[in-house]
């Protein structure tokens, strides 16, 4: 019995560009002393569809509206206080849009690199499969326990996708690649009335299946006793 290879652990999510995307929207607070940060949550509100930056941005403009006030008055303590406030708001309007420039400006993946990283994970979800296969041929008890090719029972041994035709409802056989409904309906007949199948080659023959549908059936079934 040869041993069973290691699953390479699942690849990582495709990583977003790096760079100065927002940098001058998170500047705006620094470069108007802090009269534009109402304005610049505002915009970022409307861009990512933000109540919660709405309530900020408004938040802000009542502070604003708040040390303007105080900063124009006529006392002289009044006035101080509310300059005091102006340079906190300046530097703490600052610092929240740096906080949130990724959140407003989030990195953008290229294309081709979203198309890598699908191409990776379907490669992990086949190696998945065949340690599931393998497992099975191995250990069938086992393989009943870990409910492999099963997505119909609750369990937590990821198989990479595999459907036990021989055990699942006809609505998951009708998921399967090539399959409807009615081409499950006769799978789950053919199985209650001849028995279990062995392979994918003998439910198509046995339950007349289109043969073109045999390699797509072959690489998602699995058939335990």
């Amino acid at each position: 019995m040869q041993p069973m290879q290691p699953v390479p652990p699942m690849p990582p999510g495709p990583a977003g560009s790096e760079g100065p995307k927002g940098i001058l929207w998170a500047f705006v607070p620094f470069l108007t002393f802090g009269l534009g940060t109402p304005f610049s949550f505002l915009y970022a509100a409307i861009r990512r569809g933000s109540k919660n930056l709405g309530v900020t941005a408004a938040g802000y403009g009542i502070a604003l509206a708040g040390c303007l006030a105080l900063t124009s008055s006529d006392g002289v303590i009044p006035a101080a206080f509310g300059t005091m406030l102006t340079m906190t708001l300046w530097v703490a309007g600052t610092a929240h849009a740096f906080a949130v420039r990724s959140s407003v400006f989030p990195p953008e993946i290229p294309r081709n690199r979203i198309n890598q990283h699908a191409i990776e994970v379907a490669k992990y979800r086949r190696t998945l499969r065949e340690e599931a296969r393998t497992l099975a041929a191995e250990d069938p008890a086992l393989a009943h326990e870990l409910r492999i090719g099963r997505p119909d029972a609750p369990r937590t041994y990821d198989d990479g996708g595999l459907v036990d035709v021989n055990h699942v409802p006809s609505d998951i056989i009708a998921a399967l690649p090539g399959m409807d409904a009615e081409l499950a309906e006769r799978v789950v007949r053919v199985r209650e009335t001849q028995g279990p199948f062995v392979s994918a080659e003998e439910m198509a023959v046995d339950a007349d299946l289109p043969p073109d549908i045999l390699t797509q059936l072959s690489e998602y079934s699995i058939f335990l006793p």
